[in-house]
């Protein structure tokens, strides 16, 4: 497996990671059996970048992740683990953010105790909190290096000027945000911030929720799956243009001697040596799918051909619903 640094000053992980929100039922259901042997293939493939939060199945990915290290002692040092914290809910019930101080160390210590650790190597705020300038959420993510509850910290869902901003009062060592051949938006800005920083770009979603692998998540499963039920890119009638327009991708990939999923990955890698997609799923085939994408070297030429079958603005449909929205900056 290829490696990446984790920042400027950071340690050195797989080129590309992994995302554990496929331990929780996000996309449908699993259990600790099945997280348990994603874990096992993660080690048999290379890939030490193993990235999860509080809020995936409301612990449960975290729980899936620390009974793992338990049940196989000596492992936690294969892995460079992160976890985030922000996103809760108020006395209604409502979607809640919360960077402050106070909270977020709460929530890392809950973090710690469902993964078994004294400390992650990445805490980050999931998400901009507006009640918190950049700078100060930056140093209450900072305090808690300070403490030896994280050994480094990050953002997800920025916008650049939000970036430099927090630089200026704690190292930020990555930027977590979606990013794929159907979610170019952080090619405006903060992909090219993240290099000139040393800040990793970590992309989730490199496969675009299934549209971009061989095997698209079926009309049928869609309803069953909350976050895809409502989401634009996957009602009608824009899902069936997905459909239509990516399975010319899948084509093209074939014709590489290669996955759809793999090419993904790939062409994420040619964006920049900082760049590090964190594709997830309940599938060590699928898994495995993703991880070919590192072995892969894309030439002009390759790319070029990418392109022309998934241009710029391809993809119909928002990525989020409107209430999906709520804490994501947008920047262009």
């Amino acid at each position: 497996m290829k490696k990446r640094k984790l920042g400027a000053n950071g340690p050195e992980i797989s080129a590309i990671g992994y995302g554990a929100m496929s331990f929780s039922d996000m996309y449908g259901p699993t259990n600790e059996a099945e997280s348990h042997a994603i874990l096992d293939a993660l080690r048999d493939l290379g890939v030490t970048h193993l990235d999860t939060a509080n809020i995936y199945g409301m612990g449960k990915s975290e729980n899936a992740i620390g009974t793992y290290l338990k049940a196989n002692p000596g492992v936690r040092d294969e892995f460079i683990i992160a976890t985030k914290a922000t996103i809760t809910k108020d006395a209604d019930g409502n979607r809640f953010l919360d960077n402050s101080a106070e909270h977020l160390e709460a929530e890392l210590d809950k973090s710690l105790q469902r993964l078994g650790l004294d400390y992650v190597d990445l805490f980050y705020a999931h998400r901009r909190d507006p009640r918190f300038t950049p700078e100060e959420t930056a140093a209450n993510l900072g305090r808690l290096v300070e403490k030896g509850k994280a050994r480094a910290i990050g953002l997800s869902e920025v916008a650049p000027s939000t970036l430099r901003r927090a630089m200026k009062a704690f190292p930020i060592a990555a930027v977590q945000s979606e990013y794929s051949l159907a979610t170019r938006f952080p090619d405006l800005g903060l992909v090219q911030s993240c290099a000139e920083l040393g800040v990793a770009m970590v992309a989730f979603s490199p496969v675009g929720r299934s549209l971009l692998t061989d095997n698209p998540i079926p009309r049928e499963r869609i309803p069953d799956v909350p976050f895809l039920a409502t989401n634009p890119r996957f009602m009608e009638p824009n899902l069936s243009e997905n459909l239509r327009i990516t399975q010319g991708f899948r084509k093209l990939a074939a014709e590489m001697g290669t996955t759809a999923a793999g090419l993904a990955n790939a062409w994420l890698l040619t964006r920049g040596p900082h760049v590090i997609p964190i594709p997830g799923t309940r599938s060590v085939a699928h898994l495995s799918e993703c991880i070919s994408g590192a072995d892969l070297t894309l030439t002009d030429t390759d790319l070029e051909r990418i392109e022309a079958v998934l241009p710029v603005g391809w993809a119909h449909g928002d990525r989020y619903t409107v209430d999906q929205w709520i804490g994501p900056e947008r920047y262009c």
